[in-house]
């Protein structure tokens, strides 16, 4: 007997099979010795059953039994019959049938294993990953990628349900800057030329807009060669949609229709739709982030005005040089001196260079470190800009350049949310972010960027402001402060195109050799168009309520992007680089 033999999976045996002789295969979870009795309990994919092996019913498996050990994989023959009165288990769906085994054959040993699977969770991670097919073993791990099996399903279906075409788009393509920085592959067969391995399928979802597919999505694979962190992977995995005669609205209502889907399918929970919206201007003066957490208040309060005359050096400096003032304003915890100076720390480990605050004893008494340069009446000039300040509100107070000083309160503002408990739990809050900057100023190299990608198209009127002033027709959607995704309507016309290249400094040359090809498919009947690409590795994180998308990605990298498991990236042979014209470089001198 062999484990491709078997006729049930572990944890599907039901009170349909009692009495039968079934046949099933798996890992050894546990063993126990009772006696002359053995109790293994059987692990697959679908759950757990529990085996006996008596010598009262076959001598030959009993025997084969005492050299089980945890993690063997074995096949057994049995009959399934009912656990005797009080042993039934009401965690486990199986839970109330044992099967008396008959036969037994061990299909592959396991040695002494790494580290424990009860104990994974508290292992170095990078052990964990050099032995991922073990810590996959784990139940907490096998529900995580049922869900995003689910997940991605429920997508297909969908969009399926509203006329949208699954096509696949090349892994090599062409070097294009388009942002990140990409991954290049060296030709063979074409000397001095690579391939770049695709950041996004940006310009083949739009060509095939061209094509007339109208309505595209990809389960597609995107790879980024740049710096790491707990929710980026040099590879990873998107939802990419794109769709013709389209604007704004149209984009977002799908979004919207597929991510109630996907909730209603995997959690059988009705989000709320349509989602909340705010402007980019408004998410950031209100949270400091373009992607606001709306699970809790806690805004940021513009107080410049407050501080009009004031005469402290630090303040008159910010505020002469047209710089702002904010304030969180917390009402709901009783600071102790010693936190007030603990969240000065934090603030600065943020990067702020200093953090104030104010605490009202009453509506005379004030406690700062600038409570004698205040005015007596500052509790009464603080009202009329937070209306809801009360005698024992605090106030926590930065002031400089207002990209930087929002930044930072936005900053402290989560951190601040998450450690006085204002996050409520189990709550899926989304919203849009729209009408962002479509461009921002690269300080270091004195020209402007684009602030999603260069194909983005402008909102009206751009074509008489500033590249400071414009905005884009540009959208993020947003769940409990993760951008999930974004996406915009796309430019269309050729000389619109050509403008937004200048506008970013690249020569016409430049954009023939880069660009050249859309350009010329911008002049054959190109239609409207616009999409969205979600982070589908991000979005389970998010749903599986997990610390990191390493957690949902079957065999991620580490941190530092080196795959413990395949020992990756690995050196080549130079000889084989010279199939591909290359040479290694001489090594840099320590």
């Amino acid at each position: 007997m062999h484990y491709f033999e078997r006729t049930i999976a572990c944890g599907l045996i039901n009170q349909e099979f009692l009495g039968k002789t079934v046949r099933i295969s798996g890992w050894v979870n546990t063993r126990r010795d009772h006696g002359g009795l053995i109790f293994i309990d059987l692990r697959d994919r679908t759950g757990l059953m529990q085996l006996v092996f008596n010598p009262d019913f076959s001598k030959d498996a009993h025997n084969a039994a005492h050299a089980l050990r945890s993690e063997f994989v074995i096949s057994v023959v049995g009959v399934v019959v009912e656990r005797a009165a009080g042993t039934t288990n009401k965690d486990l769906a199986t839970g109330k049938w044992e099967l008396q085994v008959t036969e037994l054959v061990i299909e592959n040993k396991c040695k002494a294993l790494p580290f424990s699977l009860d104990e994974a969770g508290n292992v170095d991670e990078e052990l964990r990953l050099k032995y991922r097919y073990i810590d996959l073993r784990r139940a907490s791990m096998r529900e995580k990628f049922a869900l995003r099996h689910e997940v991605i399903f429920a997508m297909r279906e969908c969009l399926h349900q509203q006329g949208f075409y699954e096509i696949e788009t090349p892994i090599l393509t062409k070097n294009t800057p388009e942002g990140a920085r990409e991954f290049l592959v060296p030709s063979r067969t074409h000397e001095r030329s690579f391939y770049a391995m695709p950041q996004s399928p940006q310009l083949y979802k739009q060509l095939l807009m061209a094509s007339g597919m109208e309505k595209y999505f990809q389960v597609a694979r995107c790879f980024r060669d740049e710096d790491l962190r707990a929710d980026r992977q040099p590879e990873f995995t998107q939802l990419d949609i794109e769709m013709s005669f389209v604007k704004e609205g149209n984009v977002i209502e799908v979004i919207e229709k597929l991510l109630a889907h996907v909730w209603k399918k995997t959690f059988n929970i009705d989000i709320v739709t349509p989602f909340p919206r705010l402007v980019y201007a408004q998410a950031f003066s209100m949270y400091g982030s373009d992607k606001p957490d709306l699970r809790y208040a806690l805004k940021i309060n513009d107080i410049t005005s407050l501080f009009a005359q004031t005469e402290l050096k630090f303040l008159r400096s910010v505020l002469d040089t047209a710089g702002k003032v904010g304030a969180l304003h917390v009402n709901s915890h009783d600071f102790s001196r010693s936190e007030l100076d603990a969240w000065v720390t934090k603030a600065q480990k943020f990067g702020a260079k200093g953090l104030l605050w104010m605490r009202f004893k009453d509506e005379q008494t004030i406690e700062s470190p600038i409570s004698k340069f205040l005015p007596v009446d500052f509790f009464a000039q603080v009202k009329t800009v937070i209306p809801d300040l009360k005698p024992s509100s605090v106030l926590f107070i930065i002031a400089g350049e207002y990209n930087e000083a929002w930044t930072l309160l936005g900053r402290l503002r989560c951190q601040m949310a998450k450690e006085l408990g204002m996050i409520p739990e189990n709550e899926f809050n989304f919203s849009w972010v729209t009408d962002f900057p479509l461009f921002e100023y690269d300080k270091e190299n004195k020209r402007w960027d684009a602030t999603h990608h260069p194909f983005t198209s402008p909102q009206d009127g751009w074509e008489t402001q500033q590249p400071g002033e414009m905005t884009a027709r540009a959208y993020d959607v947003v769940l409990n402060g993760v951008e999930l995704g974004g996406g915009s309507i796309r430019i269309h016309d050729a000389q619109v195109q050509d403008k937004v290249f200048k506008l970013l400094g690249l020569t016409k040359e430049q954009v023939e050799k880069k660009f050249g090809f859309l350009l010329e498919a911008q002049q054959l009947g190109f239609p409207p168009h616009g999409g969205i690409a979600l982070g589908l590795d991000r979005l389970i994180m998010l749903m599986s309520n997990s610390s990191s998308i390493r957690e949902v990605i079957a065999f991620p990298k580490t941190a530092s992007g080196y795959d413990p498991l395949m020992d990756g990236p690995a050196e080549v042979e130079e000889s084989q680089l010279q199939d591909y014209g290359l040479k290694f470089a001489p090594k840099k001198k320590d």
